[in-house]
């Protein structure tokens, strides 16, 4: 059992602070997307909201594994919890991805439009700002406690930012000149995103995370 120094339990305290905004933050942007997405008809914003409610998911893991981790566990017990959380996630991600390809293909075909979603628009621009603060408070804070959990999580706040963009770039299109495919093609862009998400998490969980 590890016990922390003063220095790393405050350090502690503010690493869990963050986590707590963030995942916070993402359960903010799981209703507001998915809500706007299910008025808008736009399987984009759907998508973006559901990989939202995931990642809340895998921020309150790291929050258990963090106060683990600061009440002195046995690594290994932290580690096969992170492990299961992990395959849960990636499984869920990549099933995600799978739903997205379908919807979209489908609308491609019947040519369906999402309409305009100014509360979609509105919490993608608040992402793209906010995420990269988040990776780099997270990136710092991890560094400090040497906890690779910590800077992967904020590595993922890069991609919630990307996929935040690719979001922003989609409904400003359908907004901008009413172009009927371009929920679909930015949520297929998007797809890339949630995939690679849910592989890595699965490769993790399935204990393949050194050789990925």
């Amino acid at each position: 059992m590890q016990q922390l120094s003063m220095t790393q339990k405050q350090t502690m305290t503010s690493a869990l602070r963050v986590e707590y905004f963030s995942t916070a933050w993402m359960a903010f942007e799981f209703i507001v997307g998915f809500w706007s997405g299910m008025q808008a008809g736009s399987i984009l914003l759907i998508a973006f909201g559901l990989d939202s409610f995931l990642e809340i998911i895998s921020g309150s893991a790291l929050i258990w594994r963090l106060k683990k981790e600061a009440n002195g566990a046995p690594s290994a017990e932290v580690a096969q919890a992170e492990q299961r959380s992990s395959l849960i996630v990636g499984s869920v991600l990549l099933l995600l991805s799978l739903y997205v390809i379908g919807v979209s293909g489908y609308n491609l075909v019947t040519h369906a439009a999402a309409d305009t979603s100014y509360s979609g628009m509105a919490i993608a621009i608040a992402s793209v700002f906010l995420m990269p603060v988040l990776t780099i408070k997270k990136r710092h804070l991890g560094e400090k406690l040497t906890s690779p959990a910590l800077i992967e999580d904020g590595m993922c706040n890069i991609t919630c930012a990307y996929m935040a963009a690719t979001v922003l770039l989609g409904s400003l299109l359908t907004w901008l000149f009413n172009w009927w495919w371009a929920d679909s093609v930015a949520a297929l862009v998007l797809v890339y995103f949630v995939a690679s998400e849910g592989w890595e998490a699965l490769q993790t969980g399935l204990g393949h995370g050194d050789d990925a």
